[in-house]
C-alpha cells in the first residue's frame, strides 16, 4: 500500500469518525429535549392540578382529562416523534456513509 492509499483511507476513517460523533451528539440532543417534555409534563399535571379544578369540561375538572388523558397523549406523541425523528437520522448516516465509501 503506498502513501496516497493510506492517506486516503485516514481521511476517510477520519470523515467516519467525524461523522458517528455528530450522529451521536444529534440523537443525545434529541433524547434530552424529549425528556425534559416528558418532565414537562409529568410535573405540569401534578403542580397545576388544583388551580385547573376549577375549569370543566363535559362536568369533570380539566385537571382530570390533563393527567388521564392528555398526559397520556404527550407520552405517546414523545414515542412517535422519538422513533420518526431517529429514522431520519440513521438514514441521513447511512447516505453520507454510503456517500464516504464509494
Amino acid at each position: 500500500m503506498d502513501d496516497t492509499t493510506s492517506t486516503a483511507a485516514s481521511t476517510a476513517a477520519a470523515s467516519l469518525r467525524a461523522r458517528r460523533e455528530q450522529h451521536w451528539r444529534r440523537t443525545r440532543r434529541l433524547t434530552a429535549a424529549l425528556l425534559l417534555l416528558w418532565l414537562a409534563t409529568s410535573f405540569c399535571a401534578v403542580f397545576f392540578a388544583r388551580e385547573l379544578t376549577g375549569l370543566m369540561l363535559f362536568g369533570w375538572p380539566l385537571s382530570f382529562y390533563l393527567a388521564a388523558q392528555g398526559a397520556s397523549l404527550v407520552y405517546l406523541a414523545i414515542i412517535g416523534g422519538y422513533a420518526w425523528r431517529m429514522r431520519r437520522l440513521d438514514q441521513q448516516f447511512a447516505a453520507a456513509a454510503q456517500g464516504g465509501q464509494a
